[in-house]
């Protein structure tokens, strides 16, 4: 749901609780990153930063032999459950994109979908995605545009928690910041301008999910006094307001994000 660097904010107590509606809406990303990619059955796919599991679980759908690994224990017992109630073999472990736990050259295709964290780590997450893939594999993200909603987003929530990012999007969010962060540990890399539309009855009940559901925002609202807190909200339901594509009472909220597929050398 919230956009505001995920990793940054990858808590336990962040994501406990029931965060379906934060996977439901993100499952077209991950499918069509899988095809993106152009998976085979039997291929071994690690899944970085799963989540609740989306991407994984769309590599297993295509009969890969796919791990998905993630800090939140909350979110891996979620995508472990999502796996048995579809009958899916798809194995989750703790593990941190900075520190992949796997050897070299242990995956034919390296996933992450809105995993990056902090600009800081972005670097090293690139190696490590890197050093997992086998030679002549692929490498495919899904990250956070430099336009769209999501950078709306993370500025009116830096207003009130200045410590959020204002630059870890960049380096994923734009071609050329891709292109410098593969540089020469890569044969091709293809990006793909994307959207993610959220559907929703009402702006008011898009911020709703931000302040009560599990994720980075809720948080941030449970650290503001009251009158701070609905100063946020509004400025929230104005930001969004906006955007807003519906043209009625309902929110159609478009998500700019980029789908990048990198051959490794």
């Amino acid at each position: 749901m919230a956009h505001t660097d995920e990793h940054e904010a990858r808590s336990p107590h962040s994501w406990s609780g029931d965060a379906a509606l934060i996977a439901a809406r993100r499952v077209l990303v991950s499918e069509l990153l899988c095809e993106a990619v152009h998976l085979r059955a039997h291929y071994r796919v690690l899944d970085v930063a799963t989540g609740h599991g989306n991407t994984a679980l769309a590599a297993a759908r295509r009969g890969c032999d796919a791990t998905g690994i993630d800090l939140v224990p909350e979110l891996l017992a979620q995508a472990r459950r999502r796996a048995a109630a579809e009958g899916l073999p798809a194995l989750f472990h703790a593990g941190d994109a900075t520190r992949i736990p796997f050897a070299a050259g242990s995956f034919h295709i390296v996933l992450c979908t809105f995993g990056p964290g902090s600009a800081a780590d972005t670097p090293l997450v690139v190696q490590e995605l890197l050093r997992v893939c086998r030679p002549g594999g692929k490498i495919g993200l899904a990250a956070w545009a430099s336009t769209g909603a999501d950078v709306v987003e993370r500025r009116i929530v830096r207003r009130y928690l200045p410590t959020v990012s204002e630059t870890a999007p960049r380096s994923w969010g734009t071609p050329e910041g891709l292109a410098q962060l593969f540089g020469p540990a890569v044969v091709s890399l293809q990006v793909t301008p994307r959207q993610l539309t959220y559907h929703l009855r009402s702006v008011a009940a898009y911020v709703d999910t931000l302040q009560y559901a599990p994720g980075p925002c809720r948080p941030i609202f449970a650290g503001l006094d009251a009158d701070t807190q609905q100063r946020f909200r509004r400025d929230l339901i104005e930001g969004m307001s906006q955007l807003n594509r519906s043209g009625d009472e309902t929110l159609v909220l478009p998500f700019d994000y980029l789908e990048a597929v990198a051959t490794r050398r």
